[in-house]
């Protein structure tokens, strides 16, 4: 069976790089330095490695194009969110099972009482779908 890679949750510019991509994809270093400014200028050798590194992370694919790498995104922002939360949450289950879900609840009633409505139709709509 095919082992899953764990997400890493981005750093803030891995974060800025990859709205970019899922905005203008496919892109290239140059594409991605030239769309961030002021505070989020980096040099071009920078967005080069970042790029990269996503790449081995297995966020984005990558083909050759002339001297150049064309970047596109592996899975949509929503999917990428999403798979994270939801390593995220087996995490916390497996390490601290019921109180994890008492914790949650609580922090869902404490955040905003509409949170614990959609809870609830989360879970029957779970539990109509037979899983």
């Amino acid at each position: 069976m095919h082992e899953r890679r764990r997400l890493e949750p981005l750093g803030s510019l891995e974060a800025r790089v990859m709205e970019i991509v899922w905005r203008l994809f496919p892109a290239t270093a140059r594409t991605v330095c030239d769309r961030l400014q002021g505070d989020d200028a980096r040099a071009y050798t920078t967005i080069m490695t970042t790029l990269d590194r996503l790449h081995h992370k297995g966020l984005l694919a990558r083909e050759k194009d002339g001297l150049a790498w064309r970047y596109t995104p592996v899975m949509s922002r929503a999917a990428y969110e999403r798979a994270l939360a939801d390593q995220t949450a087996l995490e916390i289950l497996a390490s601290h099972g019921e109180t994890a879900l008492a914790a949650f609840v609580d922090a869902a009633a404490r955040e905003d009482e509409a949170l614990l409505d959609k809870l609830t139709e989360l879970i029957e709509r779970r539990r109509r779908a037979g899983r």
